[in-house]
């Protein structure tokens, strides 16, 4: 008995492995993940991802330059509307206060020294004019000389000019005043601004300088926000737009928590697009927030846009893309077969198939990536 030769061994091995290929990728079962098509509500949704933001916020600051002498919070604590928060060092400021309530002192005076100088020289115009009119009696009468008409003419016309003089004095001075009290007012807006007030009532998230710092007009020392009114301002696609409106309702996932959907309704649209991304911010406010928020942590929000009630419906996980088309593939006497789809709204998860499915259809994802089910029998649980 003659046998082949050792070397054409392997070309012999090739059709027995070819053979043993096609059967388990065309006869041997695939392993897969079947799903009962049934019958549910579905919400059509809109995703956008953004931030956790305040809708009250201000960032505290001098408007002085001035070294910082104590800073009365910190981050984490609450703070009522007018409450000191922080103050620079009012040493200077006190002093220039004093010096211009003294120049405002000094003008008061002033005033007071001319309006009585005012007041004598209406006490010698008067007694001119009457002077002035015995004199004039006189000279009628032939009982003087002229020259005592005109003596008296000119210490009138003396009189006059210097009650002229003191009403002028009397005007400058009380501008004086006016400016001297303009300067009080200047200096005690100053010394205000050594104190570092809250605007509002709210929570102190961040704190960025301490006791000893010099700051400047634009240095933040406090970050304050209004925790009752915060929301998510996301960016959203702008085909959607058309399909949004104010007080939707809306799910938020917090990246930190992303198994926890926290709920939600549209506060406001934004009404600038970037040209860029083509998105636009839509803000979300979130009726409950999680333990430990922080302004600026990333979130999903999902706005409800529509709601179909007991249709057909789909796990998202099985509609599949196949040469442009959607569809999945529904098991059939034990195979898997395409079948193209008509979907609806897509929600959470869950998918409208308006036609293609029936309720009680199974449908079939190979459970290994990248497989292709097609026509193969299916070995699921």
């Amino acid at each position: 008995m003659k046998f082949p030769p050792v070397r054409a061994l392997p070309w012999l091995l090739l059709p027995a492995a070819a053979a043993v290929t096609i059967y388990w990728l065309r006869f041997a079962p695939l392993a897969a993940v079947t799903h009962t098509v049934a019958v549910a509500d579905v919400a059509g949704e809109t995703m956008g991802t953004g931030t956790l933001e305040a809708r009250y916020a201000a960032s505290l600051g001098p408007r002085i330059t001035g070294r910082l002498t104590a800073v009365h919070v910190d981050q984490g604590d609450r703070v009522t509307a007018g409450q000191l928060l922080a103050t620079l060092d009012d040493a200077e400021a006190r002093r220039h206060l004093g010096a211009a309530e003294a120049a405002r002192d000094s003008a008061a005076a002033t005033v007071a020294r001319v309006r009585t100088d005012e007041a004598r020289a209406q006490a010698v115009l008067s007694r001119a004019r009457l002077e002035h009119t015995r004199a004039v009696s006189l000279v009628e009468s032939r009982s003087v000389a002229e020259s005592e008409r005109d003596k008296a003419t000119e210490q009138l016309r003396i009189a006059e000019a210097d009650l002229a003089r003191g009403r002028a004095a009397i005007a400058e001075a009380v501008q004086a005043h006016a400016a001297a009290g303009s300067q009080v007012a200047l200096q005690q807006e100053l010394l205000a601004h050594t104190r570092l007030v809250a605007p509002f009532a709210g929570l102190v998230v961040r704190r960025d300088r301490h006791p000893g710092d010099v700051v400047t007009p634009g240095a933040t020392v406090l970050h304050l926000v209004a925790p009752e009114e915060l929301w998510v301002s996301a960016w959203i696609d702008e085909t959607a737009s058309a399909a949004l409106a104010p007080d939707q309702p809306a799910r938020v996932v917090f990246r930190a928590e992303p198994a926890v959907p926290y709920p939600g309704r549209v506060a406001r649209l934004g009404r600038e697009t970037d040209r860029e991304t083509r998105e636009f911010l839509v803000d979300v406010r979130v009726g409950r927030l999680p333990a430990n928020w922080t302004i600026g942590q990333r979130a999903e929000v999902f706005i409800e846009t529509g709601r179909r009630p007991g249709v057909v419906a789909l796990p998202a996980a099985f509609l599949v893309q196949r040469d442009g088309v959607t569809g999945t593939w529904i098991l059939r006497d034990g195979r898997a077969r395409w079948q193209p789809l008509t979907v609806g709204l897509r929600g959470a998860g869950l998918a409208e198939i308006r036609s293609g499915l029936a309720a009680g259809d199974r449908v079939v994802l190979a459970a290994a990536s990248g497989a292709s089910p097609d026509g193969r029998r299916i070995s699921a649980p």
